[in-house]
């Protein structure tokens, strides 16, 4: 990769860090659509439990990675709030940007024996688009 190529994906990755290491602590702590539609018919309290009525969302159950040390956008073992959410972010990029690199890093295009940067068989110059003399187009 070009010098000028590791910039781009260094620039990219710092701007994915803030992202989720501060900026995400801002998103919004009201339900989305799939949770308020899931509690349509239940009433709840200030702290989002389930007082009464009847919903879908009765049925809830904890994901088998509940306990998990990213579960709830957050890291085990981190009481700040907005320091563990940011982590949890930090990670999770730091955990795609590994996966995803070392994905194209195993898919990557292979260089010819030249070394010369050009795909075999081309010459790098302008494209010649014209058939040879005797050949039908």
């Amino acid at each position: 990769m070009r010098k000028r190529s590791w910039g781009f994906v260094a620039a990219g990755l710092l701007v994915a860090l803030v992202l989720a290491g501060v900026v995400s602590n801002y998103a919004s702590s009201h339900p989305d659509g799939l949770d308020s539609s899931l509690l349509k018919g239940c009433t709840v309290n200030a702290d989002d439990e389930i007082t009464g009525g009847s919903c879908p969302a009765q049925q809830a159950r904890d994901h088998e990675l509940a306990d998990s040390p990213l579960a709830d956008y957050g890291i085990r073992g981190v009481d700040n709030g907005f320091l563990s959410t940011g982590l949890s972010g930090v990670a999770g990029v730091l955990l795609t940007f590994a996966v995803g690199g070392g994905l194209f890093w195993l898919l990557r295009g292979r260089r010819p024996a030249g070394g010369d940067g050009q795909p075999a068989g081309t010459d790098g110059g302008a494209r010649d688009d014209r058939q040879p003399a005797g050949t039908a187009g």
